[in-house]
């Protein structure tokens, strides 16, 4: 398993060792000792998959109070996965940090919890997987806007077909920091 940094220190992209020969190949997903000896130490509670058409974007969505850390990934397809730092005092905080996550690449990109994640469809079809430390709380489900000027995800996608929810989703500035999560150093 390799780890590489993104432009956010916490937020990870990891690869893990396949194994293929002529008949296809094997990987593990996830192996909590090699993730904890990584300086991963990951219980997971939900896991949840969707399918997206080609040009659906998902997010930017997170939880507050009760936030959820994601490991996600791509078994069919590939997405341009982004995580956004929204922990009120943090000193990347409004940073955006994106992966290229496929069924080709075994990508799986680390968002811990505080960070809000959105993705966009690349491909024709795309499976994605998320794993979850924290359940899924309806009360505190909440999203950022996806092109918020302030923040400037640069989305591969000019017009990406969104929800209802997402296209009125607020701008990070009109949330209300009670509504957000709060670093600690």
């Amino acid at each position: 398993m390799k780890l590489i940094r993104s432009a956010l220190p916490e937020c990870l992209v990891i690869e893990p060792a396949v194994h293929g020969d002529a008949r296809g190949y094997f990987y593990e997903s996830f192996n909590a000792q090699r993730f904890a000896e990584a300086g991963l130490d990951l219980s997971f509670v939900q896991t949840n998959v969707s399918r997206s058409a080609r040009g659906v974007l998902r997010g930017l969505h997170y939880q507050w109070p009760h936030p959820q850390g994601k490991l996600v990934s791509v078994i069919d397809g590939e997405v341009y996965d982004v995580a956004v730092d929204i922990r009120v005092g943090s000193p990347t905080f409004g940073r955006w940090a994106a992966a290229i996550l496929s069924s080709d690449n075994h990508r799986h990109f680390w968002i811990p919890e505080g960070f809000a994640h959105g993705f966009a469809v690349l491909s024709e079809h795309a499976t994605f997987v998320y794993q979850c430390t924290a359940l899924y709380d309806r009360a505190g489900d909440a999203a950022i806007r996806w092109n918020d000027a302030d923040i400037a995800v640069d989305w591969p996608l000019a017009e990406p077909l969104l929800s209802d929810k997402d296209t009125k989703a607020p701008f990070l500035a009109d949330v209300p920091p009670a509504r957000l999560p709060v670093y600690r150093a």
